[in-house]
């Protein structure tokens, strides 16, 4: 047999490829299909990690969107009471204002009526006073003599039963 023909290649060819292929079988095909399997499991426990964190991260962020969304709302009540309270204390402090000035309005007007009838009273005593110091002045002149006294309590008298 010749080594070198066409024929005599691919018998040997044929030969040590079926022989390799059973050493391989043998003792390395069940090693490899392990490393490949075992490298098939990684794979896929990593793609499911994956997906979990993935799921786990958008979880996150809606969370994060609605704890947002909360303190957005939070936050827009809390400015909405602060308004209303300042608006109740402008309105409270006006009112207030407003009782106060007529307070004062009225106490001003009682401070001035008191002090308009105190000058009332004095002015009339002052009048009365001066009234009685003129009688008296005026009664010493006419009753001088007697006979103007005497026409003088005539006059009154008719004056009192006129009355």
């Amino acid at each position: 047999m010749n080594f070198t023909s066409p024929e005599s290649l691919i018998f040997w060819t044929t030969l040590i490829f079926l022989v390799f292929f059973l050493l391989m079988k043998k003792l390395a095909w069940k090693p490899i299909l392990g490393a490949v399997k075992s490298r098939e499991e990684s794979i896929n426990n990593a793609l499911a990690s994956a997906e979990t964190a993935k799921k786990e991260l958008l979880n996150l962020k809606a969370d994060n969107q609605r704890l947002l969304d909360e303190a957005r709302a939070e936050r827009d009540t809390m400015l909405k009471e602060a308004r209303e309270i300042k608006e109740k204390m402008i309105a409270d402090a006006k009112s207030e204002a407003q009782v106060q000035g007529a307070k004062m309005i009225e106490q001003a007007k009682a401070s001035i009526e008191s002090e308009k009838n105190a000058a009332l009273a004095e002015l009339k005593n002052q009048v009365s006073g001066l009234s009685v110091e003129i009688a008296e002045k005026l009664l010493r002149g006419e009753l001088s003599n007697k006979t103007s006294q005497t026409e003088l309590v005539e006059k009154m008298l008719e004056d009192v039963k006129l009355n």
